[in-house]
């Protein structure tokens, strides 16, 4: 598949010296699901930074497309999208329409198309019956959708989604899931940032394990030693299932 996405030789360097990346290398291809696992801390978060330009390496260079993220940072924010881990953060809008329509407007587009994908991004969020409520107004669960559909509304080829289980209860981690599940399956890229293995890993088309900055780990989810989970800071979701089918919370 086409590459979406490539670091090379990418490393982070803190203000204080310390080290926050070295040496990641690694490509990101059209319609992959691709969990980034690890601990806190372990550079995960970082590293989706760098993708859509939040971050600026101290070596190396991300290319989007075969290009320098630097130079294409307009196209790169119009093609990856990214839910941060604290919803909340992503809400700027009265009610939730204006919120999801807030993207769209900034392209300037008509005011048709920016209705229209409004519309169509609060629907695939299952959240078509709150666009006059105030963002605050809403559940854990349901603003973590809300800040989904904020991104689904600029039609990103790629969603980044960083820990979008934490914090929720049973049922909102299931919603949240089915919609992630349901950007995978409408073809786009989803990469999926998580120390939870055991409530999406049966979805993921492969799988990189971070670890102190570094990739421990990166290739068919079957295919990781399955004594190594707790080693790297992660519950091992093989505790109880017997297939990798079962790994999911859907």
């Amino acid at each position: 598949m086409p590459e979406l996405l490539r670091f090379e030789a990418l490393g982070h360097r803190f203000p204080d010296g310390g080290r926050g990346l070295e040496g990641i290398t690694l490509a990101v291809s059209d319609g992959e699901f691709l969990i980034v696992a690890g601990r806190n801390g372990s550079g995960k978060t970082l590293l989706m930074r760098h993708a859509v330009g939040l971050a600026k390496p101290s070596e190396g260079r991300v290319l989007f497309r075969g290009k320098p993220v630097r130079d294409e940072l307009k196209a790169v924010r119009a093609a990856v999208g990214y839910v941060f881990q604290d919803a909340d953060a992503q809400m700027i809008g009265r009610t939730a329409a204006e919120d999801v329509a807030f993207g769209p407007a900034n392209l300037r587009l008509p005011p048709d198309e920016i209705g229209k994908r409004t519309r169509a991004a609060l629907d695939a969020a299952d959240l078509a019956w709150a666009g006059d409520r105030s963002p605050d107004t809403l559940s854990g669960g349901e603003r973590r959708r809300l800040a989904v559909a904020g991104v689904l509304a600029m039609e990103p080829e790629c969603v980044i989604l960083d820990e979008p289980f934490a914090n929720l209860d049973y049922p909102s981690i299931r919603s949240t899931l089915s919609l992630i599940a349901g950007i995978h399956r409408a073809g786009r890229t989803v990469v999926l940032l998580t120390h939870e293995l055991e409530k999406v890993l049966a979805h993921a088309t492969r799988l990189v394990v971070m670890d102190a900055g570094r990739i421990a780990f990166d290739g068919d989810p079957d295919a990781f030693p399955k004594g190594d989970f707790e080693r790297y800071g992660l519950v091992d979701p093989w505790r109880r299932p017997e297939r990798r089918s079962d790994l999911s919370w859907l």
